[in-house]
């Protein structure tokens, strides 16, 4: 993933006369920008080098679901703001290649096209996540964005696999859930409908998987997302 952060010396060509500090992290203030709104100051250019590097340490060893991880990478990197231009781009193209190498479809959902049409929800979800010292605010609108969009494709890849009803159930998810844990979060009290239109689709789909698989009956199983 560090790879793609970093210019090789040839990329770096390429940006000749456009950036003076291409491929290099950058050695003076930034701010992000909503129009002529300043939502957030970067920290100072000294902290970058540390601050990337525990970002980069905490992404090798994190058991985060690639959903999660790539959600609070995203968010973590626009805070840093570790370039002099073009951060947003290159914290988007990270998720999207932390999802990819989860699942491929997401070569076609690319998270550039997710943001390009809610970028004034994003740039709140931004700052409230940086106001309040929580990454969750932003986790939450990212996890929207992907479900929504996975729901809603119709690459043929994932139309038949992920119905509305799958996309809330995964949305729902947290950890290790039973069924009636994830019945009472959805506000579902019909069980059979339940199994029918959100489990049974989610597990035959490989969205889902048992904690228990050899006793799919148990009064103890739980459901978590398959990674």
């Amino acid at each position: 993933m560090q790879c793609i952060i970093g210019l090789e010396s040839d990329d770096r060509g390429l940006m000749a006369g456009i950036l003076d500090e291409a491929g290099v992290y950058r050695h003076g203030g930034v701010g992000v920008m909503s129009g002529e709104q300043v939502v957030h100051l970067a920290p100072p250019a000294r902290q970058v080098p540390t601050l990337m590097a525990n970002l980069f340490a905490w992404l090798r060893t994190t058991d985060q679901h690639p959903l999660v991880t790539g959600s609070v990478f995203h968010y973590e990197f626009e805070f840093i703001h570790p370039f002099a231009d073009g951060n947003g781009r290159m914290g988007r193209l990270g998720q999207t290649l932390i999802l990819f190498r989860w699942n491929p479809l997401f070569a076609q959902i690319p998270v550039e096209s997710l943001i390009h049409e809610h970028q004034m929800e994003y740039y709140q979800a931004l700052q409230r996540s940086t106001k309040e010292s929580d990454s969750a605010p932003f986790i939450e609108f990212m996890l929207t964005m992907i479900l929504s969009a996975v729901a809603s494709s119709s690459t043929p890849q994932v139309t038949p696999q992920v119905t509305p009803q799958v996309a809330r159930l995964l949305a729902a998810l947290v950890g290790e859930m039973s069924a009636l844990e994830l019945m009472k979060t959805l506000g579902l009290q019909d069980r059979k409908s339940f199994r029918q239109r959100y489990l049974a689709p989610a597990l035959a789909d490989g969205l889902l998987e048992m904690t228990i698989p050899d006793k799919p009956n148990s009064r103890l199983q739980k459901y978590r997302l398959r990674v």
